[in-house]
């Protein structure tokens, strides 16, 4: 049996890699005030960093879903790795030789499926480059020169060659000391009639990495007539490689991403390394799929959603291209950051581009042209004859809810304003009118009204006399128990902001979700809070009203719950404002109660520990109470800012 690893080499491995450093390669950290960073955080969504990590601890903790630990618990998470294979991927990096107890060391078996499937990518990668310089290869190397890419080019960017014989490869990776199974599993082998041959076969390779740069998967490029394929073959999705999740060139990209706040996304392999060599180096591309949330989460967390980030897509003029340009702004208000549309002279991609004009060209053509919400409503627009009013009205018709779809109001009203301009229409204040309307449509579509002063002060009543209990455990509503206190202002913000969730969920998104239930300190209150996470949060009732509330409803518990989500769902406000600054009150005072138990909670449990306790569980818990009253200090003093 292979033993496990020495403790103390566990606590020299955490030591040695500081935990900002491997944070970093993941999202972008800022200074966050008294030696901390902070960043969006990579397990949930959120728009407000809530992430924060301490190097001098060596700790990291989400604000916003509770996730925290050290360096070793990151890794685990973030890249789904057990303890061991955790420790050994940063002895790896730390070169720090590992010792194994209780009957030695095995590699072949000790090391985890995720470890191994890695390893397997690497030496193939390794055996790629090493066969581009074969005669065989010369395809390849042709290839690669016709598009402007030398030797030095070639080696920047790992390409290889894949020999065109059945299982080079495989037989290769057996020497090695790889399975048939591991093969198979990596997606670098599969089944043939007499065993497993190669998946890639008489092919120029690109080498996938992920965002910390380990080799994760393939690109493939057909060279041959006879190659019955798909001109590019991608690895299949394997327990290390998801093609949603991956973008090529993020490893290279991510630290230029992230000092200058803008990203280039392109559509091929050849068009990234034309951008990085013509000193784009912001260039990424997905590897085989339409660019989607996932990716958007990649960018959201270099980027860190500031109000200078830009995005630029760099899609081809074609049909296609055009095609690609409007899948990419539907998921456009999912970014903080502007987003842009750039298409080169002829419809050249950024590869032909930089072969035909050269690297100025490539360099000219990533400066911002034109907004992707302008490009999306002009191709909608394309499609009716300006010229008549009948045109122009059925124009705005369509490209109207486009515009109120954004979310920021100053930039809504600008952009309805050049909408106005696109369909010619002089009556300016018309269309930002029309788009407005839009947008409250959006938001109200399928809701009875608000509710009146008689209507809110008998969901009050009602709400008073419903027992807390059974909102929490799912029976019917008793006519006592512990009653909701209205007059506590704890109470009131709660019911408040679960309000503006229900009724206004673009003002409290995507921070409300966020949130976790133990915040809502009234048991009626947590029950709905739970329904609408159930519902797939506040965020989804941004797309449709309706089917939102009807979404929220139907994970409610019992009927207690569910009526509950209908008051609040029609009870009015009690500001007289409701926009973002009353949502970011609410969320604030939310919190600050939260986090206030929370340190009541740790503080106590310091004193219970007492002078005799465990040092590292004391240290934990002085840890936890610091960065909770540094969070404390932080919202007072920012606001909805520091959410």
């Amino acid at each position: 049996m292979a033993g496990r690893i020495n403790d103390d080499d566990v606590k020299v491995v955490r030591d040695a890699v500081p935990i900002d450093t491997v944070v970093s390669e993941y999202l972008q950290l800022r200074p966050a005030g008294g030696g901390n960073m902070k960043g969006l955080c990579p397990f949930h969504d959120e728009k407000s960093p809530s992430f924060q990590v301490s190097p001098s601890k060596g700790l990291f903790h989400c604000f916003g879903c509770q996730e925290g630990g050290d360096t070793i618990a990151f890794v685990m998470k973030i890249d789904h790795l057990s303890f061991s294979e955790t420790v050994e991927r940063l002895a790896a990096k730390a070169g720090i030789t590992l010792r194994y107890e209780e009957g030695g060391y095995n590699p072949t078996h000790q090391r985890g499926e995720r470890i191994r499937l890695v390893e397997a990518h690497k030496a193939a990668a390794d055996f790629y480059v090493e066969q581009l310089g074969g005669e065989e290869a010369a395809i390849g190397r042709k290839f690669l020169a016709e598009r402007g890419f030398d030797q030095s080019a070639a080696e920047h960017f790992g390409v290889g060659y894949s020999p065109a014989g059945w299982d080079h490869l495989t037989r290769f990776l057996r020497g090695k000391g790889f399975s048939d199974k591991e093969l198979l599993l990596a997606g670098l082998s599969q089944d043939g009639r007499r065993g497993p041959i190669d998946r890639f076969r008489g092919r120029l390779m690109w080498p996938i990495r992920d965002i910390s740069g380990e080799v994760v998967g393939f690109g493939a490029r057909k060279l041959r007539d006879d190659d019955n394929g798909p001109k590019y073959l991608n690895t299949p999705d394997t327990a290390i490689y998801k093609k949603s999740q991956v973008l090529y060139g993020v490893d290279l990209a991510k630290k230029d991403i992230a000092k200058a706040s803008r990203a280039v996304v392109v559509e091929g392999y050849t068009d990234v390394m034309a951008c990085h060599l013509a000193g784009i180096t912001t260039a990424i591309a997905t590897c085989g799929t339409a660019f989607g949330t996932d990716h958007i989460k990649i960018l959201r967390r270099l980027l860190m959603d500031n109000g200078s980030a830009r995005v630029i897509f760099t899609f081809d003029g074609d049909a296609a291209g055009q095609k690609a340009a409007l899948r990419a702004f539907e998921d456009d208000q999912k970014f903080a950051a502007e987003t842009y549309i750039a298409i080169a002279p002829d419809g050249m991609d950024p590869c032909e581009l930089r072969l035909n004009k050269g690297d100025a060209a490539v360099q000219d053509l990533v400066e911002p042209r034109t907004p992707l919400f302008e490009f999306a409503i002009r191709q909608i627009v394309s499609r009716y004859d300006l010229e008549t009013p009948a045109g122009r009205a059925s124009a705005l018709d369509e490209a109207g809810p486009i515009v109120a779809r954004i979310k920021n109001g100053a930039s809504q009203h600008e952009v309805a304003v050049q909408l106005a301009g696109i369909l010619g229409i002089l009556d300016t204040q018309f269309v930002v009118k029309r788009v407005a309307q839009m947008a409250r449509w959006a938001r109200d579509r399928g809701g009875r009204g608000p509710a009146g002063p008689a209507s809110s002060a008998s969901s009050s009543a009602a709400s008073s006399s419903s027992s807390a209990s059974s909102y929490a455990s799912g029976q019917s509503p008793a006519l006592s128990g512990p009653a909701l206190n209205l007059r506590s202002p704890a109470h009131r913000t709660e019911r408040e902001l679960l309000k503006l969730a229900l009724q206004r969920p673009e003002l409290v998104s995507p921070a409300f979700d966020a949130y976790g239930v133990d915040e809502f300190t009234a048991p009626p209150y947590a029950a709905v809070r739970r329904a609408v996470e159930d519902a797939g949060g506040a965020e989804q009732g941004m797309a449709s009203a309706p089917e939102y509330l009807a979404g929220v409803r139907e994970a409610a518990p019992n009927d207690a719950v569910r009526a509950l989500v209908t008051e609040l769902a029609v009870e009015v406000f009690h500001g007289k404002t409701i926009d973002e600054s009353y949502a970011g009150e609410q969320l604030v005072r939310v919190r600050l109660r939260a986090v206030d138990l929370r340190i009541h909670d740790v503080t106590s449990t310091l004193a219970r520990l007492g002078t005799g306790a465990d040092h590292e569980r004391h240290q934990a818990v002085q840890n936890e109470l610091w960065v909770l009253q540094q969070y404390r200090q932080s919202l007072r003093n920012s606001g909805a800012a520091a959410l």
